[in-house]
């Protein structure tokens, strides 16, 4: 889904034998594919070491990479006839029917936008799209001042009832590319324990889902230094949690010595000054997806409130002095 990326690489500290078999033939199953714009990942224990346990591991595997190019094929913008891309196109003349699955993805997004002030809002896209990070283009002042009034969560209006999605206002453009590959691991761990698996992991750029932890020990996730690839400022020990991470250096380019990166706050349609790198914990990919990018935009103090405002997530922030700042709920950990 080339969808603008919150992408940090999240490294696992395991030893390397916890990836390979065990004696009873059990083993941990691993794959890599380029999906949604980014590399997933999906890792689970598969008990069963008899040959039909091997072939359904295998189609456990086929179904999790399947769900990750479901979600894709319905919710990405730049695939022509998907949903969304039906929805950009049509809802400001009428009203786009959609299904129930991505109604209440957005009905989602419009209450996180309302628990945040707007700093979540994914119509941020009516500016959005005029960036190119890629061949560093950047909109203009007059351009973004041109196109900052289609950025407002409220032009979205949804029927419940009737399933569709309506523009109040020309010129706007949503995009879940702030919450959809934290639904999509969220999707992926569910697949896997409606099926039995006990112990998982599904990863999409910056967000990861663990199911349950890795036969006896936590799962350790790193946060990577921002300006070094290969640093980690800190690990955390995670068991059946989500984990999400938005940083500044996935998609960005520099012009004038400024930083342009793909985090923009929906207020002023530039990108977000102060901080390097927010991630979130919590029970709901969902969540601390779309909730990573609402720090990111409110800034430490504000997205430390908002965090300690709902005490089932928790937050560790790298501002722009390359300091940490934890949450509350953290300091045990």
């Amino acid at each position: 889904m080339a969808m603008p990326t919150k992408s940090i690489r999240l490294f696992y500290v395991v030893l390397a034998g916890l990836l390979s078999s065990t004696s009873a033939g059990a083993e941990w199953l691993r794959e890599v594919q380029s999906k949604m714009g980014t590399q997933v990942t999906v890792t689970f224990w598969n008990e069963d070491a008899s040959q039909a346990g091997i072939e359904r591991g295998r189609e456990l595997m086929r179904l999790s990479m399947a769900e990750f190019d479901r979600i894709e094929n319905a919710m990405s913008t730049y695939i022509a006839d998907t949903e969304m891309w039906n929805i950009n196109a049509y809802a400001a003349d009428h009203p786009v029917k959609v299904s129930a699955e991505l109604m209440q993805l957005l009905q989602r997004a419009l209450q996180l936008s309302e628990t945040t002030s707007g700093a979540f809002d994914i119509t941020y896209d009516s500016v959005g799209h005029l960036y190119d990070y890629r061949n560093s283009v950047r909109p203009d002042a007059n351009t973004i001042d041109d196109h900052l009034d289609t950025v407002n969560y409220r032009h979205v209006q949804l029927d419940m009832e009737r399933n569709t999605v309506q523009f109040l206002h020309p010129g706007v453009r949503i995009n879940l590319g702030g919450i959809a590959k934290g639904y999509s691991v969220e999707r992926v761990i569910a697949l896997l324990d409606e099926q039995g698996v006990a112990h998982a992991s599904a990863t999409a750029g910056g967000d990861t889902r663990i199911l349950g932890d890795r036969r006896g020990v936590p799962w350790i996730i790193g946060i990577r230094h921002p300006d070094e690839s290969d640093g980690i400022v800190t690990r955390l020990p995670i068991i059946d949690e989500a984990v999400s991470t938005s940083g500044d250096y996935e998609r960005f380019f520099i012009e004038d010595g400024a930083r342009y990166h793909h985090i923009l706050d929906p207020a002023s349609g530039l990108p977000t000054e102060g901080l390097r790198s927010v991630t979130i914990l919590g029970p709901d990919g969902t969540m601390t997806d779309g909730l990573s990018t609402s720090v990111f935009v409110l800034g430490v103090s504000a997205g430390l409130h908002q965090i300690e405002s709902m005490p089932a997530y928790e937050a560790v922030i790298i501002d722009g002095q390359g300091q940490l700042h934890y949450s509350n709920g953290l300091s045990g950990r």
